[in-house]
This record gives structure tokens, sequence and C-alpha cells, in this order.
């Protein structure tokens, strides 16, 4: 049975897709990374022009290109206008500890006002921990209260649920931590679905650094697509391309609904000189582009066997 949806997620969820229905977006999002992967000396107007061509070269590639506040703006601008947008909504980092993390939002950046620029959509990344009890159920009451706001203005919501360890002397780049994380992420999909955002954009469930059999991969990303109620998109991670090509191609035959990439896909272009930058954007990170929605075209499962129009009676507008 799909969920019914007004004009305006439709429009949004078609906004950021290929014409089959499936997601191929770049992600561009990062502000607090981003400028630790720049020289220290590199000034906001150097940071925000290095965005801006990356996304301008990459766009006339994708279905949508994710960006932020703080260095996005000329890139939304002047980026291919066939493909969508879509803004992050919350502050980069976290406030508490780190093994007790909640979101942070600047009040003068909301729902309204990514509606008003134009954006066809909504990401909110929030750490979660579907084991961490009260503040699970805290953040799941934000995460809800977001969906509400974007759905209030006919904005879809992609939720990114960023996974972390609740003990301190176990890093989630370990390999206790990888043990743990299929089941993580599962549990993950399967809480937060139920709070309806509409897309979830989730970590592949397993930790490609201690475990490379695709076998075990493919059964932990069929378990994801069991638990979630909503369509979920592959984020990247950080992962270098040939990893994240493969955990595409697997999570998509699996039941995701495309790819949400970054860094996979631009992080040599940064620090590159502009001609050497250029030439990479039109030839290696295009090419990558290429691959990825080669895979997903022919694998992913289109999110609209989720989802469905509002009926187009005489009176719908009423």
């Amino acid at each position: 049975m799909t969920h019914v949806l007004t004009p305006g997620r439709w429009r949004g969820l078609k906004s950021t897709s290929m014409r089959n229905n499936i997601f191929s977006i770049l992600a561009f999002d990062q502000r607090g990374s981003y400028r630790k992967m720049l020289p220290a000396s590199t000034s906001y107007d150097e940071a925000v022009a290095i965005k801006r061509e990356v996304v301008v070269a990459l766009s006339f590639h994708v279905s949508a290109v994710l960006l932020d506040n703080q260095y996005g703006l000329p890139a939304v601008l002047d980026m291919n206008g066939g493909s969508g947008v879509m803004m992050s909504l919350e502050e980069s980092g976290y406030s508490g500890d780190a093994t007790y993390r909640k979101l942070i939002f600047n009040e003068q950046w909301t729902a309204e006002k990514i509606k008003r620029m134009g954006a066809s959509a909504v990401k909110l990344l929030a750490y979660y921990h579907p084991h961490s009890g009260a503040l699970a159920e805290e953040i799941e009451g934000v995460i809800s209260a977001v969906c509400d706001e974007c759905h209030r203005h006919d904005l879809p919501l992609f939720l990114e649920p960023m996974s972390y360890s609740l003990d301190a002397n176990i890093a989630k780049e370990s390999a206790e931590f990888a043990k743990q994380r299929p089941q993580i992420v599962k549990d993950t999909a399967e809480r937060l679905s139920r709070l309806k955002p509409d897309v979830l954009k989730l970590e592949f469930p397993i930790d490609a650094a201690f475990d490379t059999d695709h076998a075990g991969w493919r059964t932990a990303c069929e378990a994801v697509s069991a638990a979630s109620s909503v369509p979920w998109v592959l984020l990247s991670a950080g992962v270098d391309f040939s990893t994240f090509e493969e955990q595409t191609r697997i999570a998509c035959e699996s039941g995701a609904s495309g790819w949400l990439a970054g860094r996979a896909i631009w992080k040599e272009s940064v620090t590159m000189s502009p001609a050497d930058r250029q030439a990479f954007l039109a030839g290696k990170a295009a090419e990558r582009i290429d691959r990825l929605n080669t895979i997903a075209s022919a694998a992913a499962r289109p999110w609209t066997e989720f989802y469905s129009p509002i009926a187009a009676t005489q009176d719908w507008f009423v």
C-alpha cells in the first residue's frame, strides 16, 4: 500500500530524482569538514568559489544537489536549472559530549526559508543511536517536529541518521563498533521510518574496513530495506570511490532507491589548481557519477513504489 503525498512533496521528490524515479544526488553541504580539507589560508570567498565551481560542473550529471546555507548560495544560483536543490536544515556539529549528541539549529534558518528560496527538499542530519533510551526518544521528538514543519510547507524531508558509539572507549572506526553496526543501522531504519520522513539517507550497514564479504553486505542491506517503511538512499560517508561504487551496486540491488554522495566523487578536486580542478570535474568526477547512475538505473527501487499523488478530482485544490 502506498502513502499519498501532497502535490508539493510529490513534485519535490520528482525534482530530486531522475526520470525513472531513482535518486542521483550530489552532496556538498559540508561546512566544518570542508574547511578542514582546505589550506588554512583559504578565505571565505575562496571556499565559496570552489564549492560553486564543483557544483556547477557536476550538477548537469545528477538529479539534485544537496547544499548548505553557509557556503552554498552562489552554487544554488548558478547550478543547472534542471537539477533539484536540497538544503541542509541543521547546523554543522552537535551539542553535548561525544556519547550524548543533540541537534543544533539556527533560528534564522528554517524550512519556510528553504521553501522560499526555491529548494525542492530539506535534509536533516541527526546523530542517533536507536539503543540510547531517553536520548533516542528525545531526538525522535525533534525529528518528528521537523517532519511536521517541512510537510506544512509541502517540502519532502530527507533524514540522515548518523550512528555513533555510546561508549567513549569504543571508537566508531573500531572493529568492535563494526560488529554492532548492521543491527544499529537496521534498527535505526525501522524506528525512524515510522516518523514518516519522505526518504532516509543511510550509512552502509557494514564497515568495509573490517568486512569485505559481499554476501554479508547484501544480507545486511536487504535487512535495512525490509525494516524501512520509506525509501532509502545510500550515503558515501567519505569512503573511496571504488568502495562506494560496489556498496551502491549491492544497496540498489537490495532495495535502495539510489545514492546521495559527496566526497567519494569530488574530494580530490577542492585542493587542486583551478585548471586541474576543471579537468578533474569534467573527466574523473563526471565519469564516477555516470557509473553510479548506470548502477542505480539498472537496479534501484523507484520511490514511486512507496508513494502516490493525491487523486486528480475536480475539486482537489480545495
